[in-house]
């Protein structure tokens, strides 16, 4: 006799069939990080079953460099000399991890539009499962494309000069922006009426990555907007990349040019700080 008919269950209502819930923390925390890791394993087989998306997704950043690297590469001078390849490539490995937000945003506006997270909220299973295991597979995806990215710089001609122990310190700011712009997107996806929204999302990624320190120095923009740009959050990260990777960079007396690590950490922490009660707000709202 198949378990549904038992005298035990004949008559039982939903809420009695759900297991109970975990008493002791570490049950809780170990039965949330095998719900997390499911829905980790969930987008990764998605990859596996598509993966046109996710190798467009790596190569872009890779055109970008091609394109401001050699196509008008030969128009940037560096102050004080040095490669511009080597200068552009720390501003374009922190510009791959803002473009993330766009990855993250279509992922949960499409599972929001289609019903799906809420099929996932009504299921027996840790309500942060949702995020972290979306917040996971997209952290996985960032450092694949950090590595991509790595490569070409490494085919380029970049390197860092200023020791493996500070090279493996920049790589964690840009992670530590990632994972701070996951939240962004997080919110967002949740926020939105559906992934049709992505072009606004996009509208709103590209002037804010455009508008720092990545290709031009903020001392020759305009004063208020050369202020704009020192202290958007991605400039404080490249600032930050170029002098742990010993990078040639813009420089400046500025208190944001003399204390990018400090900001590049800083930064970070506050959009978190921000966005991620946003997030869990939004996602418990979701039904409202």
């Amino acid at each position: 006799m198949s378990a549904a008919a038992t005298p035990a269950t004949r008559g039982a209502t939903a809420a009695e069939l759900v297991p109970a819930l975990p008493k002791s923390p570490v049950a809780r925390l170990r039965w949330a990080a095998a719900d997390s890791w499911t829905l980790t394993l969930r987008t990764f087989r998605h990859w596996a079953r598509q993966p046109g998306a996710l190798i467009l997704a790596l190569l872009f950043p890779v055109l970008l460099v091609l394109m401001f690297g050699y196509l008008f590469g030969g128009q940037m001078a560096v102050p004080g000399g040095g490669n511009y390849r080597e200068f552009l490539l720390p501003g374009m490995f922190a510009m791959t991890m803002v473009f993330g937000i766009e990855t993250t945003f279509a992922a949960v506006s499409t599972d929001a539009a289609r019903g799906v997270t809420d099929r996932f909220r009504s299921m027996p299973i840790a309500a942060s499962a949702v995020v972290v295991g979306r917040s996971l597979a997209d952290m996985a995806h960032s450092v694949a494309a950090l590595a991509v990215m790595v490569l070409c710089g490494r085919l380029v001609g970049w390197s860092w000069h200023d020791g493996l122990a500070r090279a493996v310190a920049a790589f964690a700011l840009l992670l530590l922006l990632r994972s701070a712009l996951l939240w962004v997107g997080i919110y967002l996806g949740l926020a939105a009426r559906g992934p049709e929204s992505l072009v606004a999302v996009q509208i709103l990624v590209w002037p804010i990555g455009f508008l720092s320190n990545t290709y031009a120095s903020p001392d020759s923009m305009p004063g208020w907007l050369g202020a704009v740009a020192e202290w958007n959050p991605l400039s404080a990260t490249v600032a930050a990349a170029r002098e742990l990777f010993g990078n040639p960079g813009w420089g400046g007396d500025s208190f944001a040019a003399r204390h990018a690590v400090e900001l590049a950490i800083a930064w970070p922490v506050l959009i978190t700080a921000v966005f991620l009660p946003l997030a869990v707000r939004r996602f418990n709202r979701l039904d409202r």
